[in-house]
Formats: structure tokens, sequence, C-alpha cells
């Protein structure tokens, strides 16, 4: 398949420290990747790079071929529309209601939609995310996992094309933790992208058609699902790897 996300060359510093050092990648479109390592190893720097929400010191970051910092207005829109982030601590906005937040991406990319249009469709995903609470209260509110559920069903709301999730899972109790993952699944049935980050090596396992090894900010080697499934050392090789 043809890749939908590529990094070339792309090297991220803040605060006079090199995160992120001459990586370069092509995520393949259809495929669930998982990007691996150590704590620390600049694994969500890389996905947050992939998504266009931080911008390389140096490289390029492109999607379906065109320079992301190069677009202009309708084409970032329609990108962030085929493309949406889960993020870890989930950045709901403090300032605003769950219905407010959930409502904003449907605001943004269908701004025709009627107000009942839009009420049906946040009512449908947080049926998929099991979200049961009201909508009129805020993040400060909810759990950290209701939060993550309210994150998962923002990045759900259009219908993207690319999901990025960083340890998206976690803070979930083992209910909702599958309910998301099943999800997933079903996004990855409808021959969609995944590129997530995470130390669970069971999920990882599960859902990812290549794992990325990062190491001190560099690309180190991927492995694909079947490498993994026919040797068991390496599969322990890349668990102790995370979970160091």
């Amino acid at each position: 398949m043809a890749g939908i996300v590529e990094l070339k060359n792309v090297s991220f510093s803040a605060q006079n420290r090199l995160i992120v050092q001459n990586f370069s990648y092509q995520f393949e479109e259809g495929k669930t990747t998982a990007l691996v390592g150590p704590s620390g190893s600049g694994k969500s720097t890389v996905l947050k790079l992939s998504a266009g929400l931080l911008v390389p010191s140096e490289g390029d970051v492109s999607f379906r071929g065109m320079d992301i910092f190069a677009m202009n207005r309708r084409e970032n829109l329609d990108f962030r529309k085929e493309a949406a982030m889960v993020f870890q601590d989930s950045a709901l906005w403090a300032n605003q209601n769950l219905f407010q937040i959930l409502e904003l991406p449907l605001r943004i990319h269908f701004p025709d939609m009627p107000v009942s249009e839009r009420k049906n469709r946040i009512n449908e995903v947080l049926k998929e995310v099991g979200y049961k609470r009201d909508l009129m209260i805020r993040p400060s509110q909810l759990s950290m996992g209701e939060q993550k559920l309210i994150a998962f069903g923002r990045a759900l709301m259009c219908k993207p094309r690319v999901l990025f999730l960083d340890e998206w899972t976690e803070s979930l109790d083992e209910y909702a933790a599958k309910r998301l993952i099943e999800l997933v699944r079903r996004h990855q049935n409808e021959q969609n992208t995944v590129i997530f980050v995470s130390h669970d090596f069971r999920i990882i396992k599960s859902l990812s058609d290549y794992i990325i090894m990062i190491i001190g900010g560099e690309f180190s080697t991927v492995f694909s699902r079947e490498q993994i499934e026919k040797d068991e050392d390496l599969a322990q090789h890349i668990e102790r790897g995370i979970a160091s």
C-alpha cells in the first residue's frame, strides 16, 4: 500500500535539548503502527510530529505527499478533518462543557450541519465509547478515565481516516479499555490508518501491523507482526525494551 504520512530526516529540539534526531519513516495507509521504546525515547514527540502538531527543527512531514506545514487553510482543514489525535493527558478545554468540546469539530468541519444532526452524531459517538454521564459538566468533574473516553469520542467525531493515539488506554479500567480497543479494531477493519504509542505490550502485539523501536530519539528498527509472532525471543526483547 502507499504511504499516507511520511517523515523525512526529521529532527526536533526543545529547550536546547535534541529530542528527535534524523527520523525518517513512511507510514502505510490502512496499516497500524506502534511506536515503542524506553521511557523518554521520544515516542510521543514522533507521534505529534507525524500528526503535524509540532513543527520539526529540521526535515519534512507530509500527508498524502503534501508538506503539512506548507498547506493553505483549506488543505489544512481537510487534513485535520481526516486525521485526529487522542492525547495522553486528554487535552480537554477546561473552560468548556463536554457538549461544547465534542461539538467543536463538527462546527469547524461541517458548519452547515443542523444542530439536531450534531446532537445525533455526538450521542452516537458517546454510545460507541461508553460514556453515559451528563454533557453539561466540565472536564474537571470527570475522572481521568472518563476524560480519556471524551477525548477518544472527540477524535472519532468526524469519522477520521487516520488516528494518532498517545497512551490512549492509560487510566482506563479493563472494561473501558477493551471497548476502545474494539473501536480501534473497527477502524482497522475499515482500512483506516492507526499510529499509536503504548507501554502495554499485549495491545501492541495484538493490534500492530508494524512496530517501530525508537531509542534516544532515533529510528532504531521496525518489526512486522509476522516477525513478532514467529520469534518469541524477539517479542520478549521488545517487551523488555518497552519496560525499561
